[in-house]
């Protein structure tokens, strides 16, 4: 399990804006803080896991952080993180250096405007949405409750001024002081150097973290072995070994289909237009799957690949995603990249190896055209060749920010004159006979 989670929490590293490996070094960081308190057993293992799925809800408040500033999300996230947000003049600095940064002086003076008008009032409820959204998904992967409120208590501060609740001190879970402690050292880390990191805490010490967690932060933080482990991508093997071995946790088929549902909504929750969007394509490759006769194993790495295809798109910022307007060049490039970040991620679980070609290629095309690799579909296995099918049928039936959903009727008339170029016939044909039945 711990090399699945490990894998998979690189998606939600690219949601917040952080590069690769963030959740895995936050980890590494609060793992060390753990032994040196004293923590043991099963708080050791829940604490293990709420580190690496701390960011579970991150995509929940994505499209509000990026209608509340007009900005980058994902750049948005990545600023507040090294911004002390519960110091007034902080949070205000932050706001006026994002708010609509890059567009003309009118839209950003109306954007500062409307800031103004919300204040504080508009950061709570994006902070419970997140909390809340993340906790759901810990409950849906199935661990324990106490790992779902070391996640939703993650934004608590230790003087009360925090989120969701508002929580002082030892009322705020064990688990989330030392999460919270772990990720904001792991982030002035990477940006400042551990040297300026522990200033930066100690100020904070009392204020946003408990000051016993700090003192023992600071006991170790300039340690050769830790700063080797948090200056690179943590792997498997580290974190595996971060593990309690008396309490590791196994995933069997059952538990996979668990995590690959929870996931789904995880992506699809990065934009209302994209809501039940993954879902939506396993339904349809199912059912394509099932009427070509595909065998079991094969129809249950179809459904893991639907559900995760678009894991990489939640590097792409909602600017883009929820554009009612045409993409420009650069833009596209982006759009265009998110299915090596899907290969990327899923290729590092061994367990998912079976799924990453299928997963990978959902933007490809029989003819070659496609995108990331433009490689000829009709050399592959046919459970890659109905993805694209799948995703595109969905894509066309749903609501997307430049149009309206489609007809069922239009939008097959649409895809039937692309069959042979971009999609298979014999996939095509079984997605044909699966709707008409």
């Amino acid at each position: 399990m711990s090399e699945i989670v490990s894998a998979l929490s690189r998606a939600l590293d690219l949601t917040e804006g952080q590069p690769f490996g963030h959740a895995a070094r936050s980890c590494v960081v609060g793992m060390r803080v753990a032994h040196a308190v004293g923590l043991e057993g099963q708080d050791l293992s829940d604490l293990f896991y709420a580190l690496l799925l701390k960011d579970a809800g991150c995509t929940a408040n994505a499209a509000a952080t990026y209608n509340l500033f007009r900005y980058d999300d994902r750049e948005a996230k990545r600023r507040l993180k090294t911004v002390n947000w519960s110091h007034t003049a902080s949070s205000v600095r932050y706001a006026a250096s994002i708010a609509a940064a890059g567009q003309p002086l009118p839209a950003r003076l109306a954007q500062l405007l409307y800031l103004a008008r919300k204040g504080t009032r508009a950061a709570q409820p994006m902070f419970a949405l997140r909390c809340e959204r993340g906790a759901d998904i810990i409950r849906l992967l199935g661990f324990p409750e106490t790992v779902a409120q070391a996640v939703y208590a993650l934004d608590e501060h230790f003087d009360g001024a925090g989120y969701p609740k508002g929580l002082r001190g030892q009322d705020i879970p064990i688990l989330s002081r030392i999460a919270s402690l772990a990720q904001t050292f792991e982030v002035l880390a990477v940006a400042h150097g551990t040297a300026r990191a522990v200033q930066m805490v100690r100020r904070r010490a009392g204020s946003w973290f408990d000051p016993a967690l700090v003192t023992a932060l600071c006991s170790f933080a300039q340690d050769e072995r830790l700063l080797g482990e948090i200056g690179a991508d943590p792997g498997s093997d580290l974190l595996a070994a971060l593990e309690p071995q008396d309490h590791a946790v196994y995933a069997d088929d059952a538990q996979l289909d668990r995590i690959a549902e929870a996931f789904a909504q995880v992506i699809d929750a990065k934009s209302p237009f994209t809501y039940q969007h993954s879902t939506g394509v396993a339904k349809v490759a199912l059912g394509i799957a099932a009427t070509l006769g595909l065998p079991a194993d094969r129809v249950r790495d179809v459904r893991r690949a639907a559900l995760l295809h678009d894991i990489g798109k939640l590097g792409v910022p909602n600017t883009i995603l929820d554009k009612p307007d045409k993409l420009t060049d650069e833009e596209f490039a982006v759009i265009r990249r998110h299915p090596a970040y899907t290969v990327e991620i899923l290729g590092r679980v061994d367990a998912l190896r079976g799924i990453v070609e299928i997963a990978g290629s959902h933007h490809e095309r029989l003819d070659g055209r496609g995108y990331h690799r433009g490689i000829a579909l009709g050399e592959q296995d046919v459970a890659v060749r109905l993805l694209p099918v799948a995703d595109v049928y969905d894509a066309l039936t749903s609501d997307r920010p430049y149009r309206r959903a489609l007809p069922q009727e239009q939008a097959l008339d649409i895809m039937r004159r692309q069959v042979g170029g971009a999609f298979c016939p014999d996939c095509f044909a079984a997605f044909e006979q699966f709707l008409g039945a």
